[in-house]
């Protein structure tokens, strides 16, 4: 008796322990869909002037549509270097475009879908990276062209990112002969352009074909749809469609513009995880969300604590409500190199009011880069203003910029009424402007370093560099918003700094010096000596920049000379951005001799990029 009663508590103790143990975790799967270069503003589910997405329309109907989604960068690898880490790219120095060399991920930091593999999911990428970073092993379990959640073991969760191309840029690179004969399913005469472009029949056909490829697309992310569908798996699966930043009409892609960093979201709710999110399927959120959060998001949704170092915060998921989302009404932007074009543009949105701080406001917009302008339409914009077709507001992309600007999106969603020197707007520009300034201090913003420093010093660990120097980054930023003063109230501390034995205080003070041109006249003889014998040759540029815009001193000698004394690929881009704006913007004429330039530096792609559109190679006879 005493065994039988023994055994029969042994087993009892068993079915005891074992009905106390945690069940495994279940855990959704997730999925992402992105299409590249359109941001919200073709699609009529977000734009009266869209087209119909039906398939992206159908995730809406048991989803979220999100009214208010925005990439950080305007531009493919800062994007998707945001999407991947989580963090803001000018904290880490991964925001520059293409990039001339990559970073490390902050320590103790992985790229997100790093944890999702830990927890047991399988993590796939199809196809496109273009990530700034080093990347390690742990991130994916395959990343190519081939992979797909399907290869999984049977019940892995997974998360599986699908990119689409079809409406990159790239696709709007046709020629006169394809416009000609290619038809295009949109009416090109009935086609929305928009009012900052020329309203002419090459701007109404691309705005065509671009809607054209618009639904192309929509088309492909309906045949993921379907898998999943077909798989049983849609219902036990989060769906996320996001444009991977703005479109690629002209003045989008590469801008800080709502068209290029508005983009379309939709997140289809799966019915078996939908008590994950207090959200209600079939609605719309006017919460404002970022590239940024979209990391933790996916952590949240999965279960996983969202790691500290990350910058952004979950939209969706365990702990978020409903009413917290609403509530979020900022998102933060920045611009900086894309591929040879140098600029330096921040730009903060809270609701409807968008602040833009354009530190380097010299630099146009419409300054070449040489892949955007195989595009027809930029060239046209171009050749429109050249002869002087364009009205004030067309005109804008090819003039010198305000150093601040301030929009009403809703009411001005192409940003065409600048209101910083409306009175009325007064406490709204100080409200948005100190918010800029401290988002940059207290990150802090590592490209009030040039890139070239940057790569020099910085990027070894950008974050640690950065903390080290948040001081002397706090004052940088004191110094270039001295051009936001009026200049009475601005000379004496730009004396101080132009004085500096800090090259790099020299640098902004000479940069907010450019932003006041004529009425910065009384600076002349310091800057005189600067563009001399400054010990940093970018500061001897920028000083030869402000004597050509403002006495029409020629700048050709002494940019030159520091073009060929440069020994640093990128210190070198820099100045040759600088002798495309003397060409381009003031008439100035540069007799260039590429054989001058050191073997480091005539070998960089991208310097080859600058040469070949200021001294192109003339074909054989």
């Amino acid at each position: 008796m005493k065994i039988l009663s023994h055994s029969i508590l042994y087993l009892t103790s068993l079915l005891l322990i074992f009905s106390c143990q945690p069940k495994p975790v279940e855990r959704p799967n997730i999925v992402w869909i992105s299409s590249e270069d359109n941001s919200k503003h073709y699609m009529s589910l977000f734009d009266e002037h869209g087209v119909e997405t039906p398939h992206i329309e159908s995730l809406a109907q048991h989803g979220v549509v999100f009214n208010n989604a925005f990439s950080n960068a305007a531009v493919c690898s800062a994007a998707r270097s945001t999407l991947i880490s989580g963090c803001y790219g000018p904290r880490l120095a991964s925001h520059y475009h293409r990039k001339i060399e990559k970073v490390p991920m902050p320590l103790g930091l992985e790229m997100f879908p790093a944890y999702l593999k830990q927890a047991g999911y399988y993590t796939t990428n199809n196809a496109k990276e273009d990530y700034n970073f080093f990347k390690s092993d742990s991130v994916w379990d395959a990343s190519s062209k081939k992979a797909d959640w399907s290869n999984r073991k049977d019940g892995q969760p997974f998360f599986h990112v699908y990119n689409i191309g079809t409406s990159h840029e790239g696709c709007l690179h046709f020629d006169e002969e394809k416009m000609k004969t290619h038809t295009t399913s949109t009416d090109p005469e009935s086609c929305f352009v928009q009012p900052n472009h020329p309203q002419t029949d090459l701007f109404r056909y691309t705005a065509a074909y671009y809607r054209d490829k618009i639904q192309e697309m929509d088309q492909q992310v309906g045949e993921q749809i379907n898998r999943l569908k077909e798989a049983g798996l849609l219902e036990s699966t989060f769906v996320f469609y996001f444009g991977d930043h703005g479109g690629v009409l002209p003045g989008s892609k590469g801008y800080l513009a709502e068209t290029g960093l508005h983009v379309p979201l939709v997140v289809h709710i799966p019915e078996k995880y939908k008590h994950l999110v207090d959200v209600k399927p079939g609605s719309r959120s006017n919460g404002f969300i970022s590239f940024v959060d979209f990391g933790a998001t996916v952590l949240n949704l999965a279960g996983i604590s969202v790691p500290s170092q990350m910058d952004g915060l979950a939209f969706m998921g365990p702990n978020v409500s409903c009413n917290d989302l609403e509530e979020r009404n900022e998102t933060y932007s920045y611009a900086d190199r894309f591929d040879e074009k140098y600029d330096m543009v921040r730009a903060i949105r809270r609701g409807n009011y968008k602040y833009v701080r354009n530190y380097q406001p010299f630099n146009f917009d419409g300054l070449m880069n040489n892949y955007r302008y195989k595009q027809l339409a930029y060239k046209q914009w171009k050749e429109e203003f050249g002869a002087g077709k364009l009205n004030e507001i067309q005109s804008y992309f090819y003039q010198a910029k305000a150093p601040e600007g301030l929009y009403d999106v809703v009411n001005d969603p192409y940003e065409t009424n600048n209101l910083a020197d409306n009175p009325e707007y007064n406490d709204k520009l100080l409200e948005l402007r100190t918010a800029l300034q401290s988002q940059g201090k207290n990150m802090p913003d590592l490209s009030f370093y040039p890139e070239y420093l940057l790569i020099q010093t910085a990027f070894d660990n950008p974050v640690e560099f950065g903390q080290n120097n948040k001081a002397n980054i706090a004052k940088y930023i004191d110094i270039a918003d001295l051009s936001l003063l009026p200049i009475d109230l601005a000379m004496d501390k730009l004396l101080i700094a132009l004085e500096s034995n800090d090259a790099t205080e020299r640098y902004w003070a000479l940069n907010a010096s450019l932003s006041f041109g004529d009425s910065a006249l009384d600076l002349t003889e310091l800057i005189t000596a600067i563009s001399e014998k400054d010990e940093a040759l970018i500061n001897r540029v920028r000083a030869a920049e402000f004597l050509a815009i403002t006495q029409a001193i020629g700048p050709e000698k002494t940019i030159t000379q520091a073009l060929y004394a440069s020994e640093d690929a990128a210190e070198s881009l820099l100045i040759l951005n600088s002798i495309v704006l003397m060409q381009d913007g003031h008439g100035f004429s540069f007799d260039l001799d590429i054989e001058n330039l050191p073997p480091v530096v005539k070998s960089n792609k991208l310097v080859l990029e600058r040469f070949k559109y200021l001294k192109p190679i003339k074909p054989e006879a």
